[in-house]
């Protein structure tokens, strides 16, 4: 005969539940108020409470208070996605080598798979956001070029997944960065030479020929990273 369930083993359960009513309904939905929900799964509302902060942390739900309150259906996105995946990963000490290097790499991919979007509405956007460029004089505003470009490729190529992955490791980065990638004036010189010919490359068209420019910038980036690994200790390539 099965033993009872354990405590985590209801709340995992009611987890799943909830999940799939989140998920049959429209986002911003009310699902239910917390008595609706304990009794039409059966378990206690201390459980429902559980199972909802899970779900609220993972950006499944919303709860209100109050007039019309009650538990109501949400959409992770990717930049929550992103952020608590950051965190584990901070939390894990995943070096910022790896970072680099997983950002770099998804690059080579979404740089070539831009230079075939058709919308001409984003190709105008980045066009438009390459005229900053030569403004960008410090880390600070490198960054937020940077973020803003990235946004721009991915309504261009729409691949959820490698925008997820593209997002953790740019956060993950961020937030344990140790090796200044370009340093002084002919760092700030040579990214801006990098970005113009990238951003080039897509609006011409030429996946070849973006790519090639990503890759070249990879290149780049990981031979001074090698070369500066002394100075920032950072672990030996696996």
């Amino acid at each position: 005969m099965a033993g009872k369930p354990s405590k985590e083993g209801l709340v995992a359960v009611a987890v799943t539940k909830m999940k799939d009513m989140v998920l049959a309904q429209e986002p911003d939905t009310q699902i239910g108020s917390l008595p609706e929900i304990a009794r039409a799964l059966g378990v206690g509302v201390v459980t429902v409470q559980q199972a909802a902060r899970v779900l609220e942390h993972e950006g499944f739900l919303k709860v209100r208070r109050g007039n019309g309150g009650g538990y109501y259906g949400a959409r992770p996105n990717a930049a929550s996605l992103g952020r608590a995946i950051a965190g584990f990963l901070q939390i894990n000490q995943s070096h910022e080598r790896e970072a680099i290097e997983i950002m770099t790499l998804l690059d080579c991919d979404l740089i070539p798979a831009a230079a075939l979007a058709t919308d001409q509405a984003l190709r105008a956007r980045l066009r438009s956001h390459a005229q900053h460029i030569d403004a960008c004089d410090t880390a600070e505003q490198r960054a937020t070029f940077e973020q803003e470009m990235q946004d721009i490729i991915y309504k261009m190529v729409d691949r959820p997944l490698m925008e997820m992955l593209a997002r953790v490791t740019m956060q993950h980065h961020a937030s344990a960065s140790r090796f200044p990638v370009y340093i002084g004036t002919e760092g700030t010189e040579r990214w801006k030479r990098e970005r113009h010919s990238i951003i080039d490359a897509i609006l011409r068209g030429d996946p070849a020929l973006a790519r090639f420019e990503a890759q070249r910038r990879r290149e780049d980036i990981l031979q001074r990273l090698a070369l500066g690994q002394a100075d920032v200790n950072l672990p030996p390539p696996a």
